[in-house]
């Protein structure tokens, strides 16, 4: 393997070199459809040195959206996002969908569509009760993710990445907690993992070998009675043993009981209130603390799990969180994983990656402090960097 600057074939796809920007909902859809804001923050990834940016959040139906004002894939959002996908090649980079259903995540008083989920359940951003998908929902849901793959080949993007992690829909049938069916879909690890390993196999059927096929894939929910790194585990070899995927990009954590167990550092609690509408608003600010737990920020810091995935695993793995300096990378690499993952280090400093090739002892200057996280429905960015420029 070369190092972190070396290139590196992601499936059918040539990279200038082992550096992906992760997906972080840019909120820069306010009515759905790209704009330049959004075209913009990605050429700027591109220009900076990373080899992929991930434009996220990708719905493959309405009511798979975390909140109304984001991109439902089909044919009226191919020329905006042809738009995007060239301008990020025209600065050496690949692009990236991420792709997904956000099911029992979804805010449904937003969406204006009932939420979905493995088994009905009150969804705490709407506080609305869920709905348990029906048959006919699943075999939708995995058409609905192999047409919105074929709307990426389309809008000219190098790779989809899949969303199974952070108990959106596919997760959430992962997970003990939140799968309680009494069907086909749940009562072992294989029947729980059906829904993942269809819509893995349905998207590479439809694309081929035009794109590569990734998946964020959780590794452990970080609550009780979830998915944890045993059965995630094996979850992966079935996914591997399917032969549909390209690469996992390994993560943790559950939007819906522990969303900071990815986010390591700091809370902003009054920051994540203001974000939200009442009563929601004081909810966060009476019992956020008691929600929102808080995780000391370390570098790598998903490495000593993601190390057992890598031991067990032959397929190619991307490497996320606390990913912030060449020493970082370069370890990766020795450890064997094949990519790295960057989010709030690239929000801050779209150009890091350019600064580590030519400045190998340098690191990112994220704090951690987390408060580009109540953004991302305004315009996500780094508040430090904002009240720097």
């Amino acid at each position: 393997m070369n190092g972190v600057f070396g290139p590196a074939r992601l499936g059918p796809v040539r990279l200038r070199n082992r550096i992906i920007k992760a997906a972080t909902f840019e909120g820069r859809t306010p009515r759905g459809v790209v704009t330049d804001e959004l075209i913009e923050f990605h050429r700027a990834v591109a220009a900076g040195g990373a080899a992929m940016t991930t434009v996220a959040y990708c719905a493959v139906a309405p009511e798979g959206r975390t909140e109304r004002r984001q991109i439902v894939m089909g044919p009226d959002v191919v020329p905006g996002l042809r738009r995007l996908t060239d301008a990020v090649h025209r600065e050496g980079a690949a692009a990236s969908a991420q792709l997904g259903h956000a099911g029992p995540v979804s805010d449904s008083s937003s969406t204006g569509n009932a939420a979905l989920a493995p088994s009905w359940r009150l969804n705490p951003m709407s506080m609305r009760i869920t709905r348990a998908a029906t048959e006919d929902d699943l075999r939708r849901i995995v058409r609905v993710h192999a047409d919105a793959a074929w709307t990426a080949v389309e809008s000219g993007f190098d790779a989809v990445e899949l969303h199974f992690g952070h108990n959106y829909l596919i997760s959430s049938f992962l997970s003990p907690r939140f799968n309680r069916r009494r069907d086909e879909w749940n009562g072992s690890t294989e029947k729980r993992a059906r829904l993942a390993r269809d819509v893995a196999r349905a998207v590479r059927e439809r694309v081929g070998d035009r794109i590569a096929v990734l998946a964020k894939f959780g590794m452990d929910d970080g609550v009780r009675g979830g998915l944890r790194p045993e059965e995630s585990l094996t979850v992966a070899r079935l996914l591997q043993a399917d032969g549909a995927l390209d690469a996992l990009e390994l993560t943790c954590g559950s939007s819906l009981g522990n969303p900071m167990y990815l986010f390591r550092g700091d809370v902003p609690v009054r920051e994540f209130a203001g974000a939200f509408r009442q009563p929601l608003r004081a909810g966060i600010r009476l019992f956020g603390r008691a929600v929102l737990h808080e995780y000391l920020y370390e570098d790598a810091y998903l490495l000593p799990e993601a190390r057992k995935f890598r031991a067990a695993l032959t397929m190619p793995l991307v490497l996320l969180g606390g990913v912030t300096s060449r020493r970082v990378m370069d370890h990766a690499m020795v450890e064997g994983f094949d990519f790295v993952a960057m989010g709030r280090a690239l929000l801050m400093e779209p150009d890091l990656p350019n600064r580590l090739r030519t400045e190998p002892m340098a690191r990112s200057a994220c704090t951690h402090c987390n408060k580009c996280m109540p953004t991302i429905y305004t315009g996500t960015r780094c508040v430090l960097a904002a009240h720097t420029s």
